[in-house]
């Protein structure tokens, strides 16, 4: 239809809309376009009433979707006509909610530009203030106690505006209208120096815990999410002393910087790895660390990376001054494998003894947090952990789910995530579910979320395995509630989150390798290429199985999984582990032979782990991955080559015996760790094109996704997707959410909206 010269249009915007200063944005736009309406936050949406000539309208809505205020995320834009009315001016209306709609929530964000100018201003009001922020950046998600976003339902209603914080909060025109977090040293929070044992320090808070760390202490300081255990990362003694207290043998250790320039000093940047350092997500990212850089060894022990992350609050900003950028460690504020400490007093308790001095304030944390780790593989970011600056962020669904989903994630690295239409909402990482601390919380943050986003689910979703926590609170779940509970293989939903995170809905072919997921076959997959679409799917080809003796003591030792392997291809065990106790060969032997607490495993994971242990690289793991991890190192540093250790194929298993025996052959012939290692990588990518390369002939596809937690290894996606793309395959493989566990619930969204799609009825449990 043509438009009148005189038109009003009704725009219905949906997304992270509200509480990202796209009020003001609007109103901003709408003067400088001369047009006369309102703008409204509604449930789940912005309202915007405009009204002018044909020609400035249809500018204001290029201009709307264009030059969008950073911090929001349009979701949809709906126009259409309606009756002039002759208004003057443009206002923005009172907020009007329901009960039963939902918003979409901003993550928490970095300080912004102008608030860091003002903080440093002296003739600045904020001048050196710890908690400046504006609509454009500051906490959202973890202070943010319920729907609609206003300061009363958030940490900030203790602190009652002044007057000239009111003003700014109530002037469409300031970068602070509806800021609810927005304070200032009048009537913000205020921060606190405690000694070890909890009493209040007098003199200036940052400057003595500045002091504190510069003469060796370490300090437990509060942050956005939670706390962070802080000393310098320069001295050893201080560093190696932080990991007895916190029980951290080898684990590496996350370090702040001032800036880029220091981050430059300790690592190598490239143009990717500074956008992401500097982005307002501000992540830790894993850099190469420079050879003489100043850091301790100890904080990243035999390690060639470094996590770095820049100051993401101004309380980081200022401290960063205050030690005179000297690098920090700056790492999870909880003993190992604990949950993140972000309350007051538990900091106090569990931190006693660890802590030499605690910097705290009071505003309270509604929701923990713990901060993301990303870097740059293939020109391109793999997420590792999605947390702090990414939730609760939302992703689309290929198909649109037909009822409310609670998709509950596994048993480690676990997230969970909302799915309706075609919106997936990931939650924040909570950690491994093994820890009843950590359960609770799980169980707490997914009340939170549902709360949150006014959600009641119909169907929840959850991992294949019996024993996960996570389908345990499915299953209680369903029974108190009557819900319908649906289950998804592990790797299928690994191939689903890559496949969703791309767009992707017909068959692929899946390469899915990981540590351990529980198989349709009551065995432990974990080196999976799968054929299949969103709803279904086949396994194609597998490792062979082989004994994981001991169960997950095998994880933390890589050298049962090398005696399954050796015992497996008929190596002789004596002879290549030997530096294994006799008597723990034996009773291994005996496990393996009786198939007692030995569970067969077709796992990608363990296989590294075997390799190596063979290769004496790590025959015991502090952390999760460290055998595989270091295998990768070795395999880095040596030169590539054409040679392939031997493999089979039969029927559908890759035989990794010939490998196997190919490996115990190197060691015995005094082969470098680092050759055998490369040698290794090549192989486990030829067996992958190998397998590809047959499927396709089979059926003819030509679309892989890469996923599982093996895909962290940077050495293997490259291969990988360089052998694929040159055999004329389509590869996709992850940017936005990690091939980890952490990945999981967004793959089961998408296989239960798929199968809720193609069964066009309610789902059964399975």
């Amino acid at each position: 239809m043509a438009w009148p010269e005189m038109q009003r249009r009704a725009i219905s915007v949906t997304g992270t809309v509200q509480g990202v200063g796209f009020r003001p944005y609007v109103h901003g736009l709408a003067s400088r376009f001369g047009l006369s309406g309102w703008v409204q936050n509604r449930s789940g949406r912005v309202l915007i009433e405009v009204e002018g000539g044909a020609a400035c309208l249809d500018d204001f809505l290029v201009a709307l979707t264009a030059d969008a205020p950073p911090l929001s995320y349009i979701d949809s834009l709906c126009c259409e006509p309606v009756e002039a009315r002759g208004d003057h001016g443009f206002r923005i209306a009172p907020s009007s909610f329901e009960e039963s709609s939902s918003s979409a929530v901003s993550p928490d964000v970095a300080t912004c530009d102008a608030c860091l100018d003002e903080l440093r201003d002296p003739q600045d009001r904020r001048f050196r203030y710890p908690f400046i922020n504006c609509t454009h950046c500051g906490p959202r998600l973890t202070i943010i106690v319920g729907m609609p976003y206003d300061r009363e339902r958030t940490t900030m209603l203790p602190f009652r505006m002044c007057a000239a914080c009111r003003t700014e909060y109530e002037n469409p025109a300031d970068r602070r209208f509806h800021a609810q977090p927005v304070a200032c040293p009048d009537c913000g929070p205020r921060l606190l120096l405690l000694d070890a044992e909890g009493r209040p320090m007098a003199g200036d808070p940052l400057a003595d815990i500045a002091n504190a760390l510069n003469s060796g202490a370490i300090a437990a300081v509060k942050g956005l999410g939670g706390y962070h255990l802080v000393c310098d990362a320069t001295r050893r003694d201080t560093v190696a002393k932080l990991r007895r207290r916190k029980h951290r043998d080898e684990k590496p250790f996350a370090v702040m910087v001032a800036n880029g320039d220091a981050a430059r000093a300790i690592a190598h940047l490239g143009p990717q790895e500074e956008a992401l350092l500097t982005s307002p997500r501000r992540p830790i990212v894993l850099l190469h660390r420079k050879k003489g850089a100043v850091l301790s060894d100890a904080v990243a022990p035999g390690n060639p990376y470094v996590g770095v992350m820049l100051p993401y609050t101004p309380l980081h900003h200022l401290l960063m001054e205050e030690v005179e950028t000297i690098p920090l460690v700056m790492t999870s504020g909880n003993r190992s494998d604990e949950p993140l400490v972000y309350k007051d007093e538990e900091a106090l308790h569990r931190l006693h003894g660890i802590a030499d001095c605690f910097l705290l304030h009071d505003r309270p944390i509604h929701l923990r947090c713990d901060d993301s780790v990303t870097r740059v593989i293939a020109g391109a970011e793999l997420p590792i952990r999605r947390s702090r600056g990414w939730a609760p962020a939302p992703l689309s669904l290929p198909i649109p789910a037909r009822a409310p989903l609670l998709a509950l994630g596994g048993q480690f690295k676990a997230t969970f995530a909302l799915g309706n239409d075609r919106t997936a909402t990931l939650s924040h990482h909570i950690g491994d579910l093994d820890d009843h601390r950590a359960f609770a919380a799980y169980e707490r943050e997914i009340e939170h979320y549902e709360k949150l986003f006014v959600f009641e689910p119909e169907v929840l979703v959850h991992d294949l395995h019996p024993d996960y926590a996570s389908t345990r609170y499915a299953v209680e779940r369903q029974q108190a509630q009557n819900l319908v509970c649906v289950a998804v293989q592990h790797h299928h939903a690994h191939m689903a989150s890559c496949m969703a995170e791309n767009g992707l809905r017909d068959p692929v072919i899946g390469v899915t390798y990981d540590g351990t997921g529980y198989g349709t076959d009551g065995t432990i997959w974990g080196g999976e290429i799968l054929v299949g679409d969103l709803s279904s799917f086949e396994r194609a080809f597998h490792l062979r199985p082989v004994p994981m003796p001991g169960g997950d003591a095998a994880i933390r030792e890589p050298f049962r999984m090398a005696m399954a392997h050796l015992l497996d291809a008929g190596e002789d065990v004596e002879a290549v582990l030997h530096r294994i106790p006799a008597r723990s060969r034996q009773i291994i032997t005996k496990m393996i032979e009786r198939q007692v607490n030995a569970p067969l495993t077709s796992s990608m994971g363990r296989l590294f782990d075997a390799i190596a242990s063979l290769c004496g690289i790590r025959d015991r793991a502090s952390y999760e991955g460290q055998a595989a991890i270091e295998l990768e190192w070795q395999a880095t540093g040596a030169l590539p080559g054409d040679d392939r250790y031997p493999f089979s194929f039969d029927g559908k298993m890759i035989d990794t015996r010939p490998l196997v025996s190919a490996v115990v052959r190197d060691v015995r012939q005094a082969v470098s760790i680092g050759a055998i290692a490369r040698r290794f990588h090549s192989t486990v990518t030829a067996m992958t094109v190998t397998a590809c390369d047959q499927i396709r002939r089979n059926n003819g596809l030509r679309d892989v996704v890469l996923s599982g937690g093996c895909f962290q290894n940077a050495l293997m996606l490259v291969e990988t997707m360089a052998a694929l793309s040159r055999r004329g395959f389509r590869v996709h493989r992850h940017r936005r959410v990690p091939p980890n566990d952490g990945g999981l619930c967004l793959g089961q969204l998408a296989v239960t909206a798929a199968r809720l799609e193609s069964e066009r009825g309610s789902p059964t449990c399975a």
